[in-house]
């Protein structure tokens, strides 16, 4: 089975034949090709072009990220699965405003419904019904400026639960980005963008093109479709582990560093941030349709599936919710 790979500290990949190894100043070990599903770069590294080449044959992205844990960017092998069909639908449900506003409603749906359900075992009194003000409002939305509105109320409505989830060490307060004030901001950056690559590495693993997206703007220098698709896995991927490592004591204070006037995780922060990130994408549930097991980074896989049915008027999208 082919797992993600992670490289944390500073090295060089070089290429000897059909073996790829890494060199740090510990020493030179070859890297499981073979194993690997997509590589993440989390600090400087040194790619031979060599490497690239077989990285590309093998199908395998890489994604970038620099010191201060933000993402700089992917290498992003050539699509082997390519649809024209796939592609004008796409391209026509991003021009259609009245399809376009179905499809982001149904990721702003997603997303609040999935925030409700990762509240409720704590019982925070009125938040529920909150969340689910603003989640009626969107079939009254008349343009995706509205359901981004929605959206981005009822995040907040929904983050200013974390103070009372968390515990009493780590504050929250509310969203900070660049740079992160304080621990949890740190940690919700940094589980973010590792589930913006991860939604990218499944969407290349489909027909569908990751920069023609719905809720958020198409953009030269993004991979938009992602960030739609992330809204709908944030509160079960990345907000559930945030809760799950600081209540556990998993993660400490002392795993971040100042820098660029906010904090950061530490290299030692990141590699446990990293390893929890790997156990909970690897988390299987049974699915209701398939009546079998699957992780939750195959979760993703479907949800692109799911997409793709709507597109091709096969079947109308109904956004993932938590269901356990």
């Amino acid at each position: 089975m082919k797992k993600n790979f992670h490289i944390v500290s500073e090295g060089i990949l070089e290429r000897h034949e059909n073996t790829v190894y890494f060199l740090n100043k510990d020493g030179k070990r070859p890297l499981p090709i073979e194993r690997i599903y997509q590589l993440y770069a989390h600090g400087p590294l040194t790619i031979t072009s060599g490497v690239i080449h077989y990285f590309a044959q093998k199908g395998i992205p890489i994604h970038f990220f620099n010191y201060y844990g933000f993402y700089d960017g992917s290498f992003y092998p050539r699509e082997s699965l390519v649809s024209g069909d796939l592609l004008v639908k796409q391209v026509e449900h991003y021009l259609n405003q009245e399809k376009r506003i179905i499809l982001a409603g149904k990721f702003v749906e997603g997303a609040i419904n999935n925030m409700m359900r990762t509240i409720a075992e704590y019982k925070i009194m009125g938040k529920k019904d909150e969340l689910e003000k603003f989640k009626n409002e969107i079939p009254d939305a008349k343009s995706v400026t509205d359901l981004m509105n929605i959206e981005a109320r009822a995040r907040i409505s929904y983050y200013e639960c974390f103070d009372y989830i968390l515990n009493e060490e780590f504050r929250f307060e509310r969203r900070t980005k660049q740079p992160p004030e304080n621990e949890v901001n740190a940690l919700i950056s940094f589980g973010n963008s590792l589930l913006y690559t991860t939604v990218l590495t499944e969407l290349y693993n489909t027909q569908l093109n990751p920069t023609i997206s719905y809720l958020h703007e198409p953009s030269e220098r993004r991979f938009s479709l992602c960030l739609d698709i992330s809204e709908v896995f944030k509160p079960l991927i990345v907000d559930r582990l945030i809760f799950y490592l600081v209540n556990k004591k998993i993660i400490q204070k002392s795993n971040f560093v100042e820098e660029i006037g906010g904090l950061i995780l530490s290299e030692n922060g990141k590699r446990i941030f990293l390893k929890e990130y790997e156990e909970k994408l690897q988390t299987t549930i049974k699915h209701r349709t398939l009546r079998r097991k699957v992780s939750y980074q195959r979760l993703i896989r479907l949800e692109a599936y799911k997409l793709i049915k709507h597109l091709m008027g096969m079947k109308e999208y109904a956004p993932f919710v938590i269901w356990w």
